[in-house]
């Protein structure tokens, strides 16, 4: 398990991306899992922060993908 010590939407997003499947702890922001390169919810942490926080990771490995494949 990785831990983040502050959330940063990008860096979190690369290392989920490259490593495309796992688990990470957000620090002031929870636990997380990421199955096929996209980060998802844990059925233990539904929360409002939680889903903006999937959310906005996932839109930042969306933007990477679509960068590479220009």
């Amino acid at each position: 398990m990785k831990i983040f010590k502050k959330y940063s939407p990008k860096h979190i997003a690369r290392y989920v991306k490259a490593f495309f499947k796992g688990r990470i702890y957000i620090q002031g922001r929870g636990a997380y899992a990421f199955e096929q390169g996209k980060l998802v919810m844990l059925s233990d942490y539904r929360t409002d922060k939680h889903r903006q926080t999937v959310a906005e990771i996932n839109r930042c490995i969306e933007r990477f993908s679509q960068d590479e494949a220009a």
